[in-house]
């Protein structure tokens, strides 16, 4: 009996470490979503699904409104930050200057939608996003383009892809940018950025990984299996994942 209870035991006390040592190695990212001007009403459903696509592909999410997360000992734990749908100016000039840091010692960026609608007065934010917004038009279906099917974010996509979202103009659109998606401003109204109209697209920046895509203003976005694959491939880039 004694030696079934050592056995007992020690089988206890070696899943109790398998599950440590596989909690601590799962990558981890945060999911920030403060928003100083429009809020969008997807955020609630944007964070779910990405919690869903963490706990199904084996990577921790965090998320938070709270702007002092962003330190240098609080952010070396994260893979990859995503601003999710931010607006406005959300960081003090100190947590900045922590995540231009972050971003320099190898971190990970994904802008999701309304992150191009964030720290204006910020040109450093400007190049690791990729653009500022512009305009939009009203809501409506168009076709999305793919431009480079390869990358992990795109390569299940259909070659044109017709959706319904709230379609961004541009502006100070940055150059070297690896752009993914594109939108054609003849299947839909109120384009402003002609014939070459990105709509997502990454870059390796400042030491580390950005990703951005401007779709997924509604909250249908975040139940679509293509726009969460889209998406899940934008993370893992930015994880190095």
């Amino acid at each position: 009996m004694k030696k079934i209870t050592l056995l007992a035991s020690f089988s206890i006390a070696a899943c109790l470490f398998f599950s440590f040592t596989v909690e601590k190695k799962m990558k981890r990212i945060l999911v920030y979503s403060k928003t100083k001007g429009y809020h969008h009403a997807s955020i609630p459903a944007g964070i779910a699904a990405i919690q869903k696509l963490g706990a199904e592909n084996r990577f921790a999410v965090d998320t938070t409104t709270d702007s002092t997360f962003f330190t240098k000992r609080t952010l070396k734990k994260y893979a990859a930050v995503v601003f999710m749908s931010t607006t406005g100016n959300v960081l003090t000039d100190d947590q900045q200057a922590a995540f231009e840091k972050y971003i320099r010692g190898g971190g990970g960026f994904v802008g999701i939608h309304a992150a191009t609608d964030t720290e204006y007065d910020w040109p450093w934010y400007n190049k690791l996003v990729g653009a500022y917004f512009k305009s939009h038009p009203k809501q409506q279906k168009a076709i999305i383009q793919v431009v480079d099917s390869t990358h992990i974010s795109t390569r299940h996509l259909p070659q044109k892809w017709e959706r319904f979202d709230e379609w961004y103009n541009f502006k100070s659109l940055q150059n070297g940018l690896h752009v993914l998606l594109t939108i054609d401003e003849k299947s839909y109204t109120g384009g402003e950025n002609g014939d070459v109209h990105p709509m997502a697209w990454y870059h390796d920046f400042d030491g580390g990984r950005s990703f951005y895509t401007e779709l997924g203003h509604t909250d249908e976005s975040f139940s679509d299996p293509l726009y969460l694959r889209h998406l899940l491939g934008g993370i893992r880039y930015a994880m190095k994942d």
